[in-house]
């Protein structure tokens, strides 16, 4: 059975996830309307991880005996100055959630609740690649600043992502 503070908590996350999922989705929209498909198809690609991330914190909550209470999500940012202000806000996003995953590793052990902090061990880790996966595309980004060629080079690799 999972105590109330958590389930409270996982339903924050879901929330939390869900809307990842929604700014990813918003990110992928720009990147399209800025002709750079390939950005855009990686994005997609991270809104449906996110999705998943969502539906696992739901499934744990039904399995361990407790209540998914959906919130509201707010509406996304929809543009961004440039290709690396948006790769900057979710690199920005994904330190968000780390620190979100953190509190609720924090609240599980202080809890007691070991069933938690092993499933939440998965995330802990998840949230390195997803910190390690962004940092260098951003870096990539902001040296490269200005070059239109590299840009689309970037584009370009960037879309072999979303047709793994």
């Amino acid at each position: 059975m999972i105590g109330k503070k958590l389930e409270k908590a996982f339903n924050d996350q879901i929330r939390e996830e869900y809307f990842s999922s929604y700014l990813y989705l918003s990110m992928a929209a720009w990147f399209e309307s800025e002709q750079l498909q390939g950005m855009a198809a990686w994005m997609r690609k991270q809104a449906q991880e996110e999705m998943g991330h969502a539906m696992k914190f739901f499934n744990q909550v039904i399995e361990r005996g407790g209540t998914v209470k959906l919130q509201a999500l707010e509406a996304p940012q929809q543009k961004w100055a440039s290709p690396v202000a948006a790769f900057q806000a979710a690199w920005d996003h994904e330190k968000h959630i780390t620190g979100c995953i953190n509190k609720l590793m924090d609240l599980a052990v202080a809890e007691k609740d070991y069933a938690a902090v092993e499933f939440l061990s998965w995330f802990v880790k998840e949230q390195v690649e997803e910190e390690a996966t962004v940092e260098p595309i951003v870096h990539r980004l902001k040296v490269n600043e200005g070059s239109t060629g590299v840009l689309y080079h970037m584009d370009h690799q960037l879309a072999k992502r979303g047709k793994e």
